[in-house]
Parts: structure tokens; sequence; C-alpha cells
């Protein structure tokens, strides 16, 4: 067994992350990404189909900016905000061959599942009014990974931290996206994956991240209808990580 992962190297981890989620959660929040997928998409008709579903089902939502957006309250705004990821990782695990050859190299589930519950928390940050990355790397920390980081470590304010290394990094994870791009299915589903696989340097806290229940595992292990159970299984992980993290700011707003 190698040695316990420290809250240094958790954040060393997270503040890219944090930074390299903000430009997805914005154009989530801004614009739909799906409305030209059918047509500028190559993949076979049963994912075109499975997309255009879920496009229409987005519009169908309340979106920010509209009226009733404005009339919601955080609860309902995180709901949607449980939504709106769920179904953007849906279409991307939906959709063969969008991640190419890098999909041989990490599980898929596990990968877009970590990335999609960041991505959850740095929009549920957004809705409490929490944009300063310290305290969004905090929010991760304790909802995944059962940490409480000090506020000055979440800021990289400790010896030998490698703030340049940072910037590399966040810019190397958003390479596909960067910030004011409208989101794109390709280039979505690849800084995704990057977010993902970036988490997998804290490998051994990824097993303490929510999961579904046993019957969502137990049916996610069947042929066929595992992509069934590993759907459900993670739109329910969404939902505990948005209950953990309205448990996070209670404590500390």
């Amino acid at each position: 067994m190698g040695e316990p992962i420290g809250d240094k190297h958790v954040v060393k981890v997270l503040r890219p992350f944090v930074r390299a989620a903000g430009p997805m959660v914005d154009a989530l929040r801004e614009s739909d990404p799906f409305g030209r997928t059918a047509q500028d998409s190559r993949e076979d008709t049963e994912s075109s189909t499975v997309r255009a579903r879920l496009a229409e089902a987005l519009k169908s939502v309340k979106v920010p900016g509209s009226a009733a957006w404005n009339a919601m309250d955080v609860d309902d705004r995180v709901d949607w905000w449980v939504n709106r990821v769920g179904r953007f990782t849906a279409l991307l695990t939906a959709a063969p061959g969008l991640l190419g050859a890098l999909a041989d190299r990490f599980p898929v589930q596990d990968t877009m599942g970590v990335a999609s519950q960041g991505l959850l928390l740095c929009a549920i940050a957004g809705e409490h009014g929490v944009t300063d990355v310290a305290e969004r790397v905090r929010l991760i920390g304790w909802v995944l990974f059962e940490r409480d980081i000090d506020p000055d470590l979440a800021a990289g304010k400790y010896e030998g931290y490698d703030v340049a290394g940072e910037d590399a990094r966040a810019e190397e994870l958003s390479r596909d996206f960067p910030g004011g791009k409208r989101l794109g299915v390709k280039a979505g589903a690849r800084t995704l994956w990057k977010l993902g696989r970036s988490l997998f340097a804290v490998t051994e806290e990824l097993e303490k991240r929510p999961s579904g229940r046993f019957y969502h595992q137990a049916l996610g292990a069947l042929p066929v209808v595992g992509l069934v159970g590993n759907y459900f299984g993670e739109r329910s992980a969404l939902k505990k990580v948005a209950k953990r993290a309205s448990t996070w700011f209670a404590k500390h707003r």
C-alpha cells in the first residue's frame, strides 16, 4: 500500500480542475450544447436518436436568464443543474466514438462520473455566489473526498506550491474548450474526459465519491441493460452530491 494522499496533493489536483471546469459550467448555463448535434455529428443513427431526445427534453426545462429562472430559489436551481449535468453526461456516454482511443485507457463510467460530480459542484457553488477557486476546492474536497481542507492550503498558500504548474495544467485541461466558446458535443466530451482523467491522480480518493444504489450497480453489471443501470446510478449519485453540497453550505455560509 502506498503513502496516504495528503491535502496538498489533493489541492494540486483540484485547483486546475476547478479553473478548467468554469468555462464549461458557464456554457451549460448559457446555451444548449445539443442544438446542432444531429446535423453535425457523424455518429451512428441510434446515438443520434438518443442525443435528439435528450436535446428535446432540455427544451422543456426552465433556463437561466428567464423570468421563471429568476423566480426560482437556490434549491430549485440546484435541481436544474442535477438534470442538466446528468443529461449532458448521459449524452456523452451514450455516443460511441466521441472519445476515440482515449476511452480505452480509463473506465468510461468512472471517468465521466467523477468529472460530472465535480462539474456539478462548481455549478452549485455558482448558485450560492461562490466563485473563489479555493472555496470550490474545499467544497469538492469535502463532498467527494470527505476532507476538510484548510483555506490557506486550498488557496495554494504554502511553501513549494507550483503556481506556474497550476496555470499550465488548467490551460491543458481546457484547451479543447476555451472560455467564450459555444459548447459543442465533441469539445465538451473531450474536456469532460480530460477533467475526469485529471482526478485519477488521486485514485484512492475516488472510492469515497458518492455512487448509485446497490441495485443500480447490480443492473450495471448485466449485459445490454448495463448502460441503463449505469446511467441511473450516476444520476442517483449526482443527487447525493447535491445533498452533501447543501450540508457543506449550511456549515460554511
